[in-house]
Parts: structure tokens; sequence; C-alpha cells
């Protein structure tokens, strides 16, 4: 398990701990290495090699939102990262989430400022990407989440409205499901909540369990889950 502890974003740092019993018993937590700050909102995936990605990002210093993963080799015990993903012409991003494709090709979704969905691609296990490029979803710069699931599909859960831009940010209704076959284009299939509310419906996650069924949560109105 991951967390962070600190007083902000661009302060924080990452912490960890353990389980050796399936969630019931932990162990002490312990302060990851300097530099290393573990998956940010979104979960870490195992890769079939047994690397562990970390996707994850950085805000409110003087660089703005910048995307990064980190990966380590050896369940947690050492970490490397990687460069700073590309922003491309004008992409602020954090908090990425990571999608399986053929031939052991990564993609992230990211949240931005910029009204949409941005994505990135590695063809090298994680250790290099590709600069932000937007997707054909909108994003009111709102927290979202994606899953891989078993039958190759990609599941996205995502605020389908864009942003009001003298604000950089929008309404987080309705919060909607898409999917895609490649990555590159979306269908928005599901619509989950749009009864407007103040702090809308934000900070979403999404898993597929082994018998197939999607498990979704998400804010509600900042005040229940």
């Amino acid at each position: 398990m991951f967390y962070k502890v600190g007083p902000s974003p661009s302060t924080w740092w990452g912490m960890g701990m353990t389980s050796p019993d399936g969630g019931k018993t932990w162990s002490a937590p312990r302060r990851l290495p300097d530099g290393i700050l573990g998956p940010i909102k979104n979960k870490a995936v195992e890769l079939p090699d047994g690397t562990w990605l970390s996707p994850t990002s950085t805000e409110g210093n003087k660089d703005g939102w910048l995307v990064h993963f980190e990966l380590s080799r050896d369940a947690g015990s050492t970490w490397s990262k990687t460069e700073t993903v590309g922003k491309g012409p004008a992409f602020d991003a954090i908090q990425p989430s990571v999608l399986f494709h053929k031939d052991g090709v990564l993609e992230a979704l990211c949240r931005t400022k910029q009204g949409v969905v941005a994505q990135t691609w590695s063809k090298d296990g994680g250790k290099t990407w590709s600069r932000l490029t937007a997707t054909n979803l909108p994003n009111p710069n709102s927290g979202t989440d994606a899953v891989t699931l078993a039958d190759g599909r990609h599941l996205l859960v995502y605020n389908h409205s864009g942003h009001r831009a003298a604000e950089a940010k929008g309404d987080r209704y309705p919060l909607d499901v898409a999917l895609s076959a490649d990555g590159v284009t979306w269908q928005r299939v599901l619509t989950l909540e749009t009864e407007p509310c103040k702090s809308g419906y934000s900070y979403p996650a999404v898993i597929q369990t082994a018998d197939g069924r999607v498990h979704i949560t998400y804010t509600w109105d900042r005040v229940h889950i």
C-alpha cells in the first residue's frame, strides 16, 4: 500500500506498507527513498516481468504539472524513476493511469488543465514515454482512472465536460464511463451520475476483479464516497 504524508502536493513524500496475509495485518510504515513518491492518485501496476510501475506526477513547483513513472524490479526494495514525460505543445498533466496493450506496449492517460484527457505511450516496459498528446475525450481539470479489462478492452472513468477557459477548470459532472479497443478512439458508453452538485463527482477509482465485475468508487459532492 502506498500513501502520502505532508501538507500539500508540492511538499508531501511517499510512504509504503506491506501485508503478508491479504490485508489482514500490515507492516510498520516505511518512507520511500528520497525523490520517490509512489503512485499519485491511481494504482501502481505489475508488468509481465514482475516489475512494479508507479504512475506518478508532481505539482505546485516552478515547473508546473509534470508526469513521470517509478519502477521497482525487486518488489519495492529499490526504485528508479523515468525522465519527465514531454508536455507536448501545451499540456500540464498529473495523475496518470496505466493501460496494457499488445506486444508489451503501455499507455497512460492523464488529467490536464487543457480541457482534454491526455495520453502518453511506452514501448520499452515503461522506461521511456512519448510526448503527451490529446485524446478525443474532454477533461475539466479533474481526476480520472482507467483499467485494461480481461477481454483486452480499456475502460476509463471520467467527467465528460470541458472546462471554462478563463478558470482552467469546469464542472465535475456528469461522471461517465468510456471504452476503447485500441486506447486511441474512445466511446462514451455509460453515465453514472448526472445531477449537478457543488463539488461534483470526482476522483474515481476502478478495478476489475477475478469474477469479471468492474468496481468503481468516487466522491459524491466531497461529502460521501
